[in-house]
């Protein structure tokens, strides 16, 4: 008879109402093994992934790669600059065309390469990727070799109209087989710039002069720039490289 006094069953638990050897459920929800399975891969997955983009950073960074002169990697067309901006004379915008007015140089589009190897060694051995990835409509996967930290600021086009030539940063490519890394791209080394450019700063009409010198000494060639060359100002500060 149901005297509204709730007796106590045999072979459950009084203080949870399950039965011995039974979860008890979470908040309403009954707990399932395959939930836990699938809640488990997931978050492994997820480590994984983390794991693998620090690894692909560290292998770059952690290396020093961008701070070591000589860097040369292997790059999948066989492009020497000695031919194209040496002995062909080719300006260095005509390739990258943002150097002036981006904050990257850029590479070059596979159609650029084939607006010239259309017609020149359109049979070449070695202009085999560059005609597969033109057909396939997509970019040269090209290595790079100048890079700074992601948390660097760095404006190429800032650099270029203050009249900061090519070869002070990238050396004289004009006479590279295989593109390497001319100068640390330290801290030190854009320190020292910033705190006395002179040395640096040319005409803005000698910017892709490969050979260009100073002819007279640092503090007469600054003096004697044209008024086409903003006299620069480089900041010191943390956050003008750092924001």
């Amino acid at each position: 008879m149901d005297n509204g006094i709730q007796m106590d069953q045999p072979g459950r638990d009084r203080s949870t109402g399950d039965s011995p050897g039974q979860r008890p459920a979470v908040r309403g929800r009954p707990w399932s093994a395959r939930g836990w399975a699938a809640r488990a891969i997931g978050a492994i997955a997820i480590a994984l992934l983390l794991l693998s983009a620090g690894g692909v950073a560290l292998a770059y960074y952690g290396t020093d790669d961008n701070l070591v002169v000589g860097y040369a990697p292997v790059q999948p067309v066989e492009f020497s600059h000695k031919l194209h901006a040496g002995d062909l004379m080719l300006d260095c915008r005509f390739c990258h065309t943002t150097s002036e007015r981006g904050p990257m140089a850029g590479f070059p589009s596979t159609r650029l390469c084939m607006n010239c190897h259309a017609q020149i060694l359109p049979e070449s051995v070695k202009l085999l990727p560059v005609r597969a990835t033109f057909a396939e409509n997509r970019p040269i996967a090209w290595v790079r070799v100048t890079k700074l930290p992601e948390f660097t600021y760095f404006d190429h086009s800032v650099h270029s109209v203050a009249g900061i030539g090519c070869s002070s940063c990238h050396g004289r490519v004009d006479l590279m087989l295989r593109t390497e890394q001319a100068v640390s791209l330290s801290m030190g080394f854009c320190l020292g710039c910033h705190r006395d450019p002179a040395p640096f700063i040319r005409d803005v009409a000698d910017i892709t002069n490969m050979a260009w010198l100073p002819k007279s000494p640092p503090s007469a060639v600054a003096m004697s720039l044209s008024a086409s060359t903003p006299k620069p100002t480089p900041p010191l500060h943390c956050s003008g490289c750092h924001r």
